[in-house]
């Protein structure tokens, strides 16, 4: 059986939706996910920019348990099983409070996913599989099986990879 390893942030847990929404009630910003989508350049240089200076929040306990889920992401994955020996794969151990807080949400929106196929680290480079679904270039490029690169604002300028601009592309791609 084929193995996927899954990245959780910005790839099954809409994470920069709610990072936009921590920023905006800091500097009482009106950045939007679409906005950053579609953003010039200098655009997306100035929100990060403000995201460095006031990303604090992602030590703070309690960031890491309500993020929102990406459409379609419960379905297609539970379909994965089906065909694959799934993992999900966080560098959770950069945010510590993030790692139980993880386990909470991946519990309540993915039961089905036990701690077993859960995994922790600092960094992908040693993740054996046949496919990683992420959303950073930097695991993409050290991973020895087939990189599918999960879209996200900050990845939009990268063209080296496999692109799933959504969780239905990866259906379309990985269960045919």
């Amino acid at each position: 059986m084929k193995r996927i390893a899954i990245d959780m942030d910005d790839v099954m847990a809409d994470t920069t939706f709610k990072i936009i929404q921590y920023i905006n009630e800091k500097i009482t910003g009106d950045y939007t996910y679409e906005g950053l989508m579609t953003a010039k350049d200098s655009e997306k240089k100035a929100f990060y920019d403000v995201y460095i200076a006031n990303n604090d929040f992602l030590w703070e306990p309690g960031f890491f348990e309500d993020i929102p889920v990406k459409p379609h992401a419960i379905e297609v994955i539970q379909a994965l099983q089906e065909k694959y020996e799934v993992f999900i794969v966080s560098a959770a151990t950069e945010f510590p409070n993030s790692m139980k807080e993880k386990l909470n949400w991946m519990a309540k929106h993915f039961p089905f996913i036990g701690w077993q196929n859960t995994v922790f680290c600092g960094h992908k480079h040693m993740i054996l599989a046949d496919y990683l679904i992420d959303d950073h270039e930097k695991n993409l490029k050290t991973f020895t099986g087939t990189p599918l690169l999960f879209t996200a604002p900050h990845n939009l300028h990268i063209q080296e990879y496999e692109r799933m601009n959504t969780w239905l592309d990866v259906k379309a791609r990985l269960l045919v």
